[in-house]
């Protein structure tokens, strides 16, 4: 299996989830997000009951309505079971509020296509993933297993994707965020930039 890089269209996958809202199990597929016309957001991290990853959850669980609004399908994705998801969502704390899915990769095939498994230890790397309605993966990020990441980026992130995917003449300059100035390119603005953003 190739690892998918940003710019290319993702081949479809499949993984188990848990569905925290639900308290069940269930599947998820590419295609069925892409037959949602949803953007997806995939939240790789390393293991269940850790340290730094109920944090993250936690601070992504505080982003899903706002992504959720937006237009987007969050699912977690770590190398463990969904049994494991459901054990450790039901026992720590910080999950508690979680509403997005919980995918569960214990083969490493999810993981592998985004570049993120790690073959010494079995884990996913901390790889946050946003793939357009069309399949296309326009932004990508990869951390360590020692620094957590922070979801009002993600948000931002997200919402400039989904901008300029409606207005593709334009493009978000520098800590850009809803309603802020964007810019259209164009032969006056070389060396102008300045200018264009004042």
């Amino acid at each position: 299996m190739t690892c998918v890089n940003v710019g290319q269209v993702v081949q479809n996958f499949e993984m188990d989830v848990y569905d925290p809202l639900k308290r069940d199990f269930a599947k998820i597929s590419l295609d069925e997000v892409k037959a949602k016309k949803q953007w997806l957001i995939l939240f790789f991290y390393p293991a269940d009951f850790t340290f730094i990853c109920p944090t993250e959850l936690k601070d992504l669980a505080d982003k899903h309505k706002e992504l959720k609004s937006a237009g987007c399908e969050v699912v977690s994705v770590s190398t463990d079971t969904k049994f494991s998801h459901l054990a450790w969502q039901q026992s720590e704390k910080l999950l508690q509020d979680i509403k997005y899915l919980m995918g569960a990769d214990p083969t490493g095939t999810v993981s592998r296509l985004f570049g993120v498994y790690d073959e010494a230890t079995g884990l996913a790397l901390r790889g946050t993933f946003i793939i357009n309605p069309e399949g296309k993966l326009v932004a990508s990020e990869v951390n360590f297993y020692n620094v957590g990441r922070n979801a009002s980026e993600l948000l931002r992130k997200s919402e400039a994707n989904i901008y300029v995917s409606k207005h593709p003449d334009e493009v978000c300059p520098a800590n850009w965020s809803e309603g802020k100035k964007t810019l259209k390119p164009s032969a006056k603005m070389v060396g102008k930039v300045y200018e264009a953003i004042q």
